[in-house]
């Protein structure tokens, strides 16, 4: 099983990227939110899916653990190919598409070619839960952070923004300010906000 490549990419094409390990180019499909990240003869971590049949050895290559994290939860989506749910990542990367199924956003996903309305309703209700809704279950007493009462929004804001890989510390700080009141997506809305202008 391959957890990771790393070296210098000496192919790079919208949909290809080719990492050369140990003398060995290694081709893997990529969204175009990992395209645009990488840099031809420069050194990349690509973190790898593996797609095998009989008649075929795909890899499948992110520039981050998120990226790979939302793709191993689309296709496990009934009618989400690999194409389809590299497509939706290319249209703004995990952040995009975790926001979009936090507040059911079937016009940003249904943007992703070969996505069709119901096939963007179905990704929603199925992974809805699994990105935003687990979050009695997770940890956070982290040392900078107040923890929420289970259930409230904040829980499940925090519990959206922990998906994307973020910690405790920095979702504490792009939550600062935020009206309490606010619902669950408009909590994730500002934190991301928050995050890219910071970024």
């Amino acid at each position: 099983m391959f957890y990771y490549l790393q070296g210098p990419v000496t192919i790079l094409e919208p949909n290809l990227a080719v990492i050369e390990c140990a003398g060995v180019g290694y081709g893997c499909a990529i969204s175009a939110y990992t395209a645009g990240q990488l840099k031809l003869n420069q050194t990349a971590r690509l973190y790898i899916c593996e797609n095998i049949r009989e008649d075929a050895f795909d890899l499948t290559g992110f520039i981050s653990r998120e990226e790979q994290r939302c793709y191993q939860l689309l296709v496990g989506v009934n009618g989400v190919g690999p194409k389809a749910a590299l497509s939706i990542l290319s249209s703004g990367g995990p952040q995009s598409f975790t926001l979009a199924v936090m507040t059911g956003d079937e016009k940003a996903l249904t943007i992703a070619q070969g996505v069709g309305k119901k096939l963007a309703q179905r990704i929603i209700l199925e992974l809805k839960d699994k990105i935003g809704g687990g979050s009695v279950e997770l940890d956070f007493s982290g040392p900078s952070m107040n923890v929420p009462a289970p259930g409230n929004n904040v829980a499940l804001a925090t519990a959206a923004l922990q998906e994307l890989g973020y910690n405790s510390g920095e979702i504490a700080a792009a939550l600062k300010g935020c009206d309490a009141n606010a619902s669950t997506e408009e909590m994730v809305r500002y934190a991301l906000r928050g995050m890219v202008m910071k970024g």
